[in-house]
């Protein structure tokens, strides 16, 4: 059976995002995926990189040490879903500290002579399930950094075969009925996943 790891990042369970999230995983299991719920609030997550962390950061026989159970579920998995709103442009900082913290040399990549080779070639599906309190045009103009960074970064060091950016835009101004076409959308995607 597949396994997915879902990274989910929001602390308020009844948004729209903890709906997705929870859209997201009833998909995978109702598809057959096994499912690594990694809600990384209730889970207590600290997102912040120590000294000791980062002066070891690229000692790949001892930097997961902090983070070892996280390294381990990353690695047994064979599809990364990520679940978070989108924030002043960017990532909730506990996801950005997952990714600073897990996201390790050796663990996603190795880098040698100035090359950065993918590690994790167990993950073969990448998709992301976000909100913005933006429109898409604002997003456009500001360079939608979590776009990128997700299909062009994450998907750098990871090289899946499929990737998914699924997004509703808007959420100042989302009205229910935008809200239950965003998370029937979610549903469609992660079942085709």
């Amino acid at each position: 059976m597949a396994k997915a790891l879902v990274i989910y990042a929001h602390p308020v369970p009844e948004s729209l995002g903890g709906a997705a999230h929870k859209a997201v995983i009833s998909a995978l299991n109702h598809k057959g995926w096994e499912v690594d719920d990694c809600d990384l609030y209730a889970e207590h997550f600290d997102p912040v990189l120590s000294a000791e962390e980062r002066r070891g950061y690229h000692d790949t026989a001892t930097n997961t040490a902090q983070v070892q159970g996280y390294v381990d579920r990353l690695r047994a998995a064979d599809a990364l879903v990520l679940c978070f709103p989108v924030w002043n442009f960017g990532y909730p900082a506990i996801l950005k500290g997952w990714f600073d913290r897990v996201m390790l040399p050796g663990v996603s990549f190795d880098l040698q002579d100035g090359k950065l080779t993918p590690c994790l070639k167990n993950i073969r599906k990448l998709a992301a399930v976000t909100t913005y309190g933006s429109t898409p045009w604002r997003a456009f103009l500001a360079g939608d950094p979590p776009r990128k960074l997700v299909k062009r970064v994450v998907f750098g060091t990871l090289r899946p075969e499929k990737t998914r950016y699924i997004v509703q835009y808007d959420m100042n101004n989302i009205t229910p009925a935008g809200c239950d076409a965003f998370l029937a959308r979610v549903t469609r995607e992660m079942e085709a996943f």
